[in-house]
């Protein structure tokens, strides 16, 4: 897993998104893929209206409609060049040489699926163009990425700005010992001041578990601030972030199935669409 695959597209949040894969490719010495996809359009079908203005009249109207389609496809190709050319030289007066640019046809999950293979990290912005008006609103492809990507996901809201520390939330879980493994091994945090917190729940000895945790992450060489808290789990981790000014969130992704949370809700989700800083969702 070599390249730290970076989703941009036309929305303000592109840069923001590319600082941020800068920032990792430098942590973890790998080189950037700028990935831009262009979704097909949706065409709305012309139907038959030859016996309202005839044959003739409606061939032409639809030689117009494709002489349009042709037209859109080949700006949406000199823009989607423009931006990668444009993000490229943004990575690359950064100081990271090694950027690769990939334009394709189809959807972003899509795309990322096929780099499935040869991927480090998933940097994305929590909402595209489509949602770009409503920062607190997920994309559509965030959720389906999270249960199907096998890499880190590294998840902006509006803006990055380099940390200088992270919140990790542990339960005692085992999916929360192995996202613990995962910053301590994975070498992107490194070197951040690590907030370990902690919120009551009913998993048996937490507490020694959460003792436990603490201790690991410090024999490998994090500050660690430790923290036991009681109450919502979202709204507790949530409040602490704010109070404490911690610059980064990680977590591990849906603990329960998907038919769990459609009843009782998803703590990820629920990080996800209220934070304001960016979010790493380990796998």
């Amino acid at each position: 897993m070599n390249k730290i695959i970076t989703c941009v597209d036309g929305s303000a949040i592109a840069h923001a998104v590319t600082d941020a894969a800068i920032w990792a490719s430098k942590k973890l010495n790998k080189p950037i893929s700028l990935v831009h996809t262009l979704e097909k359009h949706r065409e709305q079908k012309a139907g038959d209206y030859t016996g309202a203005i005839g044959f003739g009249a409606q061939s032409l109207l639809l030689d117009e409609m494709t002489q349009l389609d042709e037209q859109r496809a080949k700006i949406s190709l000199k823009l989607a060049d423009e931006l990668l050319n444009s993000l490229s030289e943004q990575v690359k007066n950064a100081g990271v040489n090694h950027v690769e640019l990939v334009k394709r046809h189809g959807d972003i999950y899509d795309a990322i699926i096929d780099y499935k293979a040869d991927t480090r990290l998933i940097v994305i912005g929590r909402c595209g163009m489509d949602h770009s008006q409503s920062m607190s609103t997920l994309g559509s492809h965030i959720e389906t990425l999270i249960r199907n990507s096998t890499a880190p996901i590294l998840i902006l809201p509006d803006e990055f700005n380099t940390p200088k520390s992270f919140m990790v939330a542990y339960d005692g879980r085992d999916t929360a010992d192995k996202a613990l493994k995962q910053v301590i091994d994975g070498g992107l945090l490194q070197g951040l001041h690590c907030h370990l917190v902690s919120i009551k729940n009913n998993q048996p000895d937490l507490k020694e578990k959460f003792k436990n945790a603490q201790h690991m992450l410090k024999t490998k060489g994090f500050d660690v601030t430790a923290t036991f808290l009681e109450g919502d789990i979202s709204n507790s981790l949530l409040q602490y972030r704010e109070q404490n000014n911690v610059d980064l969130i990680v977590m591990g992704a849906f603990a329960h199935s998907k038919l769990r949370q459609f009843f009782v809700g998803s703590n990820t989700i629920k990080m996800l669409e209220n934070a304001a800083v960016p979010v790493v969702v380990l796998k």
